[in-house]
């Protein structure tokens, strides 16, 4: 499979992508995008995808495709906890049965 090519909303206050706020690296985006096993539809035409990264850590990336079908806009990242991660965590458990 041809490796996605992806672009991060930058934060205008800080200069720098809106995911680093979060805590989430451009390199965990990507792990997710090779991992991920769960894909919503967002608000307008964005999409939700939420995955582990190869540490484990299970994230909720919002982005919207490109025209280009290898391309991706990333508009935030950030690290499931408590109850959604709960949730995702029950729902992958219902899925592998």
């Amino acid at each position: 499979m041809k490796q996605a090519e992806f672009r991060f909303w930058v934060d205008a206050e800080t200069g720098e992508a809106h995911i680093y706020r979060h805590g989430v690296t451009e390199a965990e985006v990507e792990e997710v995008f090779d991992f991920g096993v769960e894909v919503h539809t967002g608000r307008g035409d964005t999409r939700v995808l939420e995955g582990p990264t190869a540490a484990g850590q299970v994230l909720r990336v919002v982005y919207l495709p490109e025209p280009d079908a290898d391309a991706v806009f990333v508009i935030t990242a950030y690290r499931l906890e408590g109850k959604a991660l709960q949730s995702y965590q029950k729902r992958r458990r219902k899925r592998s049965r």
